[in-house]
């Protein structure tokens, strides 16, 4: 595996001392300008990841990450959080789905029952073959996001 090598510019290594100096920023920001400076190759002496380990605390592997991101995309892609992708195909209830739980949960419970039960809800959903499979968590995230506020 190549090593990704940082050298970091003079403009660049005075931003990230300042950052780390008045230390008003995101932990992650923080540690991500440190292994940055540890690992210049430019101006002095760079650490071997091993000693970027042991003096901040973080794993060879995102030392690793960081070279990479560092070289390949640039300072700020380095040094800010790199959100997680969205999951449409983990959401299990959308559309139509929704529609129908929504107007479940609104509907008269079923004879024998008080008020619908998450677990009423699903054993429905099941029935009505809008899903094969889900979780009362499911079911009960998708109706929290749809509930209203009275107040407006």
């Amino acid at each position: 595996m190549d090593k990704y090598r940082v050298a970091l510019t003079v403009e660049e290594r005075t931003s990230l001392e300042q950052l780390v100096s008045a230390g008003a920023a995101a932990a992650r920001r923080l540690t991500h300008a440190r292994i940055l400076l540890l690992a210049d190759e430019k101006h002095g002496d760079a650490c071997s990841d091993d000693e970027i380990v042991s003096a901040l605390g973080t794993s060879v592997r995102t030392i690793g990450r960081l070279r990479k991101r560092f070289v390949t995309e640039g300072l700020e892609a380095a040094l800010d959080h790199r959100p997680q992708p969205p999951r449409p195909d983990k959401i299990k209830i959308k559309g139509n789905i929704e529609q129908k739980l929504v107007e479940l949960a609104c509907s008269d419970p079923p004879e024998g029952r008080a008020h619908w039960t998450l677990q009423l809800l699903v054993d429905e959903l099941i029935v009505l073959g809008l899903v094969d499979t889900i979780s009362t968590v499911t079911v009960w995230q998708a109706l929290k996001k749809m509930t209203s506020n009275p107040g407006l």
